[in-house]
C-alpha cells in the first residue's frame, strides 16, 4: 500500500493497490486521482492499468474478468446508454463523481470482451511556466485579438495541454467570450475575466461540422477547434479568423513547413492561390511540438517546440509558395520569439531538463545540433544560444 497519496506508480511498473476492494469503478477513479494518472484502462486478463506522466503502470492486484468490467460499466450507465452499447458495441460518455472529478469513458469490445478506456478531465490547468514552454512567445500568441493559431504534433505530443494553457491565459487576462469545440473535453475551465462555453462532440453536439455551423452565431471572441480534420473544418476556421475572431486549432504535422503543405493539400489545386492569400492574411502562428522524457523525475515529460510567428517576410513567402524558406526565417528570428526544434532542444539542455542523448535522437538535424552543443553555429544561426 502506498504511504504517500501523491506518490506515483513505482519504477517497477507496478502501482500499489491502495488496499481494499478494487471492484468498484468509483474506487478506481479515486485511485486515478491519488496517483495523478491521466488515463485508466480496464482489460480482461490484466489488473487495472494507469498512465502516469505518460508511462504505463499496472496495479498490484488480481487480473480482471469480463463480468467484473461489465458490472463496473453497467453500474454507471442509464438504460438508453446500455441499449446503445448493446447495439453499437462502442460507447462514449462523460461521468462525474461528486468531489472527485469528471471523466470521459470509452467502452468497447475486443476479442468478445468489454474494455474501458477512461480519461480524467482536468480542473487544474498548467501555466506556460509549469509546462516549460517558451513563455514570451506563448503569451504573444494568446494576446492576439484576431487570426488563426495552429498547434501541431502527433497524438500524445501535448497539443491539448498547450492549448489549454493558452485558453486559460486568455481566461485570466481578457474580458471576452470563449467557445471551445472538443472531442473529448480534457480540461474544465472556470470563468475568470472571460466566460467559457465548452461543447463536447458526441455529448453537446453531434459533430464538429454541426458545432462549427453555429459557432459564429454564439458571439465568440475566441474559438478553440479541437482538431481541423478536413477541408470544411479548416475553411470554417479561416473564415472565423478573417471575420475578427481569434481561432485556435490543431493539426497532425511535425514541422512548420510540413504544416503549411498539409493545409494546402486539403484543398483542390485550383484553389491554392486563394488559399495562400487567406493564410497570409489570417495565419498568426504555428507551434509544432514533441513530448520528451525529462531527466528531472519531478518533471516527467517536457515539450520541445518549433514556433513560427507570422511577419511580413513570412506572409510574402506563403503567397509565393516558398514554404521551405520559412525554415530559415524561423531559425533566424529568435528576437521575435521564433525558434526551430534545435534551438528549442538547446534551451531544454541549458535548463537541465533533457539529456544530450534524447536531444540528438529526436532532432531533425542531429549533426547540426551536435555542433551547436559544442558552441559551433553555421549558416543563418551564428549566435550562441544562452
Amino acid at each position: 500500500m502506498a504511504s504517500d497519496a501523491r506518490r506515483p506508480a513505482s519504477r517497477s511498473g507496478r502501482t500499489p493497490s491502495g488496499g481494499g476492494d478494487l471492484k468498484g469503478l468509483q474506487r478506481l477513479l479515486r485511485l486515478m486521482n491519488k496517483y495523478g494518472a491521466s488515463d485508466l484502462h480496464l482489460k480482461v486478463g490484466n489488473p487495472p492499468i494507469l498512465r502516469v506522466q505518460g508511462r504505463i503502470r499496472y496495479f498490484d492486484a488480481d487480473s480482471l474478468d469480463n463480468e467484473t468490467i461489465k458490472d463496473m460499466l453497467f453500474e454507471v450507465l442509464d438504460e438508453e446508454q446500455k441499449e446503445s452499447f448493446a447495439r453499437k458495441q462502442d460507447l462514449d460518455f462523460a461521468y462525474s463523481v461528486p468531489k472527485v472529478g469528471r471523466y470521459r469513458i470509452n467502452a468497447f469490445r475486443q476479442r468478445g470482451s468489454v474494455s474501458l478506456a477512461i480519461r480524467r478531465v482536468n480542473h487544474t490547468i498548467p501555466s506556460f511556466e509549469d509546462l516549460h514552454l517558451k513563455v514570451d512567445a506563448m503569451r504573444k500568441i494568446a494576446s492576439y485579438r484576431q487570426g488563426l493559431a495552429i498547434v501541431c504534433g502527433v497524438t500524445g505530443s501535448g497539443k491539448s495541454t498547450t492549448l489549454a494553457a493558452m485558453i486559460e491565459y486568455i481566461n485570466a487576462n481578457r474580458r471576452c467570450h470563449i467557445v471551445t469545440i472538443e472531442d473529448p473535453i480534457e480540461y474544465l475551465y472556470r470563468d475568470k475575466k472571460a466566460f467559457v462555453n465548452q461543447r463536447e462532440v458526441g455529448i453537446d453536439v453531434p459533430s464538429f461540422h454541426a458545432a462549427l455551423k453555429s459557432v459564429v452565431r454564439q458571439d465568440p471572441d475566441v474559438i478553440l477547434i479541437g482538431e481541423m480534420r478536413d477541408q470544411e473544418t479548416f475553411e470554417t476556421a479561416l473564415t472565423a479568423a478573417e471575420t475578427g475572431h481569434l481561432v485556435f486549432g490543431t493539426l497532425h504535422s511535425s514541422t512548420v513547413s510540413q504544416t503549411i503543405g498539409r493545409i494546402i493539400d486539403m484543398f483542390p489545386s485550383d484553389r491554392e492561390r486563394m488559399l495562400r492569400q487567406s493564410l497570409a492574411f489570417s495565419l498568426v502562428a504555428i507551434v509544432c511540438q514533441k513530448i520528451l522524457p525529462s531527466v528531472k523525475e519531478e518533471v516527467g515529460l517536457v515539450p520541445v517546440q518549433e514556433i513560427l510567428l507570422t511577419n511580413p517576410t513570412v506572409q510574402k513567402l506563403i503567397l509565393e509558395g516558398e514554404d521551405k524558406k520559412i525554415e530559415g526565417i524561423v531559425r533566424g528570428s529568435r528576437e521575435e520569439g521564433m525558434q526551430d526544434f534545435n534551438q528549442g532542444l538547446l534551451e531544454l539542455l541549458r535548463q537541465g531538463l533533457i539529456s544530450e542523448e534524447v536531444a540528438l535522437e529526436v532532432s531533425h538535424n542531429a549533426e547540426q545540433l551536435a555542433m551547436n552543443m559544442k558552441g559551433i553555429f553555421l549558416g543563418d544561426d551564428r549566435k550562441i544560444v544562452r
